[in-house]
């Protein structure tokens, strides 16, 4: 019985290095590769990449408009205490728009000298030119968001009249864009889902499942054509805006599994 028993051990043991040699054999590389390859991982050949994108468009529901104050005086204390004269009354006229505190953020503030090119002839009569302080300019530049946008053009109005001079730009945009990224992010799937379904039928394969997926966002608000510029109040009698649409673009690479 000992001997039976001793014979079936030396069996398994025999068989032991043939197994753990297929085993290996299932996990070696290609000749020429230094990495191991996993017999069930998916080979590039096997994988298709697509790009997509879907886009929404909507009405605006809110405005950003960046103006404010620029003052130049013969001094730097001058220029200073001028603009904060001007922007004081911007702020006040702001809040008697209906216009919030938490909407309203400075976003520059500076105060630079100006300088003029003169030339004077030496008394060698050459004409040389030099720069020569002519005072400082001063600015204060503040963003605005306005929610009620049928007041858009009032405010703007309000703003000019009660000191601002100067105006960056208006820009439109989404107060809660929750449900428009959503519907972004369908439309992209769904138009990838259907350029993978278009290229592995041209094949003669078909999509078996999804390996990866990476979005990102595009956000289009569409602003009103104006240039910075600097305003008067007897300029504007009224002030037309157009909102237009805003629109938001969900990108997505997708990689599918392919198979036969």
């Amino acid at each position: 019985m000992k001997h039976a028993t001793l014979s079936a051990v030396a069996l398994v043991l025999a068989m032991t290095p043939v197994a753990c040699a297929q085993g290996a054999a299932a996990y070696a590389a290609p000749a020429g590769s230094s990495q191991m390859i996993h017999p069930n991982s998916i080979q590039p050949e096997t994988t298709l990449q697509v790009s997509a994108e879907g886009r929404v468009d909507r009405a605006p529901d809110i405005a950003f408009v960046t103006a404010g104050v620029t003052e130049e005086r013969k001094t730097a204390q001058e220029a200073m205490a001028a603009q904060s004269a001007a922007m004081n009354g911007v702020f006040k006229a702001m809040e008697a728009a209906g216009i919030s505190e938490r909407d309203i953020q400075t976003s520059g503030l500076s105060l630079q000298p100006r300088y003029d090119y003169v030339e004077s002839a030496g008394r060698d009569g050459v004409k040389r030119g030099e720069q020569k302080l002519a005072g400082y300019v001063a600015s204060n530049q503040v963003t605005i968001r306005v929610r009620d946008l049928s007041r858009l053009g009032e405010t703007l109005d309000s703003l000019v009249s009660s000191g601002g001079n100067t105006l960056s730009g208006v820009s439109f945009g989404l107060d809660n864009d929750k449900e428009v990224r959503g519907e972004a992010r369908s439309k992209a799937m769904k138009e990838a889902i259907a350029k993978a379904e278009l290229y592995a039928s041209a094949a003669g394969l078909r999509v078996a499942r999804i390996v990866t997926i990476t979005e990102g966002y595009e956000y289009s608000p569409q602003p009103a054509p104006m240039a910075r510029m600097a305003m008067a109040a007897d300029m504007m009698e009224s002030t037309p805006i157009a909102g237009g649409e805003v629109g938001i673009t969900a990108n997505v690479n997708v990689m599918f599994e392919l198979t036969k």
